[in-house]
């Protein structure tokens, strides 16, 4: 019993590392990186169609993403929807496929960057410390019920803490990892 509990805990962490890498890919560097196009979603015959449902995005040069659409018809659609978004990009379309430069980033947008991915990895600590609580919550509980003793619930506990730091060490890890990336010029 106290395994499942442990199982279920580091899943839900594995769950939160695998969102800080997929949130961390959508933040903008000063190279281009498909991934950013993920949160753009087209109206496509009136449903929100990510981009990479519609077209094949690909990098030709570290600062330059192409988008070839399937179908030459929703190349205004994407157009709009990349100029709509946060992206802060201005797309060239040609007729046939749309370009996207990605300009270099200004110390001030670097900084920025920075700070925003700071507090989405602190964001990604805290739901790892929750789980934990939720965890070590769960243990008390089926202590008091007599399911365990007292000596496994501290066990069980302090591995619960073990894997707490384990994936806490992990996000600082990408954490740093995507710092440096913002920060290169």
């Amino acid at each position: 019993m106290i395994r499942d509990v442990l199982n279920e805990a580091e899943n839900r962490m594995k769950g939160v590392i695998a969102a800080t890498k997929r949130d961390f890919a959508a933040v903008r560097t000063g190279r281009a990186n498909p991934a950013i196009l993920d949160r753009v979603s087209v109206d496509y015959y009136g449903t929100a169609t990510p981009i990479t449902q519609l077209a094949t995005v690909s990098v030709p040069e570290p600062r330059l993403i192409t988008i070839q659409p399937w179908d030459r018809s929703v190349l205004k659609e994407i157009e709009r929807a990349i100029l709509q978004s946060d992206l802060g990009l201005t797309p060239v379309n040609d007729g046939q496929i749309i370009r996207l430069a990605i300009p270099p980033l200004t110390e001030e947008r670097r900084k920025e960057l920075a700070r925003l991915v700071r507090k989405e990895a602190e964001d990604k600590r805290v739901a790892v410390r929750n789980i934990r609580r939720d965890t070590n919550e769960q243990l008390k509980t089926m202590q008091k019920n007599g399911e365990i003793s007292e000596d496994e619930a501290k066990r069980a506990e302090k591995q619960t803490q073990e894997l707490t730091d384990k994936y806490i060490k992990e996000i600082d890890a990408l954490l740093q990892a995507k710092e440096q990336e913002i920060m290169e010029i």
